[in-house]
Formats: structure tokens, C-alpha cells, sequence
């Protein structure tokens, strides 16, 4: 029995360092990768031991204060994570980099923007903000504090145009993203707020305009050209049922028969995308839908006589000069957006949602 307890306290440092290695992985492995210096220092590892484990190839430094175990190659969630911990134990991912995690806003952006309520610079590929975020306006998301995607959109509305803020509304629609606190509900809280106007202006466009999930580029660009040119809004990627088949279409205007596809290279640069393209239009001519393809190179470069021939198209004559005619046009957007309204379950669930 001596032999064995001297054994078992001749083992026992080994088996606390295989434990806190053991612990640093499970951590590491709940935080894409990562592990701040205070969790270390939380787990007994004292600075020397870090530094030792640094010297050695067994920590690698990703932002100031945390760590990758190992040679991990870090997914740009693990980046996220890593300046996320570096910047203080309230720190969230905010702004463009929320929106990309949320995937209302995808981008490539490497800038990774982080909302503490601690005052600090940002630097190299570091944007900073200050601001203390109420618990309602915080959420974690994929173990990663976050602000709420009404909070996100809400931050991004002070510098971005009011297009781009429906657009994020659209896409979190979309996607289903609700919360507790909603945007109006922000709005209310912040009236003073910059951007507090666009947001108004994009949730009254969403309850006026018809539904329907916009493509980043060229889609929401021809939503801004038809605003600008005073004509009705499609529903954007509408599904349309012909027979057995369903054909989904970037633009369409209910109870007009019109349809408008946006080509835009990256969608049709392949041939089968080119074929499968004529092959559908001539199946929704048969159909009795007028097809009418635009690129963004005439939006900006005939913008007037794509107007006039949209207005041809949809049956609305100059709706500045006389009252019929301007409410014909409303008439129609009326049209457009209670079809909308009614076909929009369908619509998701076609859509596979």
C-alpha cells in the first residue's frame, strides 16, 4: 500500500498538467479554436507557463491576449472570436462583421468590427466602437456574443443608405431572424440617433412594397431605379407554377404578366446557365408571360428609355401629368403588393423554407 500511494503522488502533477492541457482543447474547441489569456489563467496557468508553451510552438497568438492551441488553421469565425475576447469580457461582434455571421449582409470584408463599452483604438484590421449595449441588444450566437440582428441593422443604418437597410430587413425577413426587441421598437428607444430616418423610411417600405428577398448588386439596384423613375416595385424572386413545374424569376408584377430577369455575368456565365435560361423564357412566353431581360450597363447607361419601355410594358402611361394615370399606377402597386401579401406563404415554402 506505501508503494502505491507514493506512486499515485509521484503521478499526480502529471495528471493535473494532462487535465488543464485536456481543459484548454475543450475550451478551445467551444470558441472556434480560441482561448483568451484570462481562461488560462483561470484553468492555474500561471504568465511563465503561457509563455513557456508560446516559446514552444504549443500557443500561437492571435490577437493580443488569445491564443490558438496547436497549429490550427483558424476559420474566420475563430478570427472573429479571437478579437471578440481581446477586447474585454463585454465585448461583442457588431456591424458589418454581425450582419455577415447573421447572413443578412454577406461580404469579405477582413476588417472585423467589435462594439465594447470600453473606450479603445482600433488598429490594424480592428475597428472599434464604443457603446454600452443593453443586455436586449446582445445575444450569442454560435458561442459568439453578438449584438441582436435588429441591433445590428440598427448600427449599420448610420452610415449606410436607406436601400441597404431594406435590403438587411428583407434578408432577415427572410431568413426568420426575429427577436424580442424589434427595430421600430430601437427607433423608439434612440429617436436621436443617426440613421434612426432610414431605418423609418426602410420599415415603411416594407410594410407598403411587395415581399420578396433581394439579391445583393444588381437586384438592388434596379429596385433603386425603379423608386427613382416613379414606377411599381416586383415581387423579386417570385416563384411561378407552370403546371408540374416551377420556375423562380428575378422580377415579376402580379396580374400584369410581366417578368424582367437581371442578367448579370456571375449568374449566367456558364453555357448550360446560358441554355437553361432561353429554355425557361420560352417556356413562360408559351405560358403568356412577356420576358424582358436587362443588364446593369442599360440601367446606367439608358436609363430613360428603359423607364419608357417599362411603363409601355406595364401599361402606365407618364402618371406626372395627369391624375388617371397616377392612379393607375397606384392601382397597380395595390395589385402588386396584396398579391404579394397572399402569396407570400407559398412563396417560402416553395422556396424551401
Amino acid at each position: 500500500m506505501p508503494a502505491e500511494s507514493a506512486n499515485e503522488a509521484d503521478n499526480r502533477p502529471l495528471a493535473r498538467f494532462r487535465e488543464r492541457e485536456q481543459a484548454i482543447g475543450v475550451i478551445a474547441d467551444r470558441q472556434h479554436g480560441v482561448i483568451a489569456r484570462e481562461q488560462m489563467i483561470k484553468l492555474g496557468f500561471e504568465e511563465g507557463a503561457i509563455k513557456r508553451r508560446l516559446a514552444a510552438g504549443r500557443l500561437h497568438e492571435v490577437q493580443r491576449g488569445t491564443y490558438a492551441p496547436g497549429r490550427r488553421a483558424l476559420t474566420r469565425q475563430g478570427r472573429w472570436m479571437a478579437t471578440v475576447l481581446a477586447s474585454g469580457p463585454e465585448a461583442v461582434l457588431s456591424h458589418w462583421s454581425a450582419a455577415a455571421l447573421w447572413m443578412i449582409r454577406p461580404n469579405s470584408r477582413s476588417v472585423i468590427d467589435v462594439t465594447s463599452p470600453q473606450k479603445s483604438r482600433s488598429w490594424k484590421g480592428i475597428r472599434r466602437h464604443y457603446s454600452p449595449l443593453p443586455a436586449d441588444e446582445v445575444t450569442v450566437e454560435e458561442a459568439m456574443p453578438i449584438t441582436t440582428v435588429p441591433r445590428t441593422i440598427f448600427d449599420l443604418a448610420a452610415t449606410e443608405s436607406e436601400d441597404v437597410v431594406e435590403n438587411l430587413l428583407r434578408e432577415a425577413e427572410f431568413r426568420e431572424l426575429w427577436d424580442r426587441l424589434s427595430l421600430r421598437d430601437l427607433t423608439e428607444r434612440y429617436p436621436g440617433r443617426r440613421g434612426v430616418r432610414k431605418v423609418r423610411v426602410a420599415l415603411d417600405r416594407l410594410e407598403e412594397e411587395p415581399a420578396g428577398r433581394r439579391r445583393q448588386g444588381l437586384e438592388e439596384r434596379f429596385a433603386s431605379f425603379l423608386r427613382q423613375h416613379r414606377l411599381p416595385l416586383p415581387r423579386f424572386n417570385d416563384w411561378i407554377m407552370l403546371g408540374p413545374k416551377r420556375y423562380q424569376v428575378d422580377c415579376h408584377w402580379p396580374g400584369t404578366g410581366q417578368i424582367v430577369e437581371l442578367d448579370g455575368w456571375e449568374g449566367h456565365r456558364t453555357r448550360s446557365a446560358f441554355r437553361e435560361d432561353r429554355a425557361r423564357d420560352r417556356a413562360l412566353r408559351v405560358a403568356g408571360y412577356s420576358v424582358t431581360r436587362l443588364t446593369w450597363a442599360q440601367l446606367d447607361d439608358e436609363p430613360e428609355a428603359v423607364s419608357a419601355d417599362l411603363r409601355m410594358l406595364l401599361g402606365i402611361e407618364n402618371g406626372e401629368k395627369n391624375k388617371k394615370n397616377c392612379s393607375g399606377y397606384q392601382a397597380l402597386r395595390t395589385s402588386s403588393a396584396n398579391s404579394s401579401r397572399e402569396g407570400g406563404r407559398d412563396t417560402r415554402e416553395s422556396s424551401g423554407r
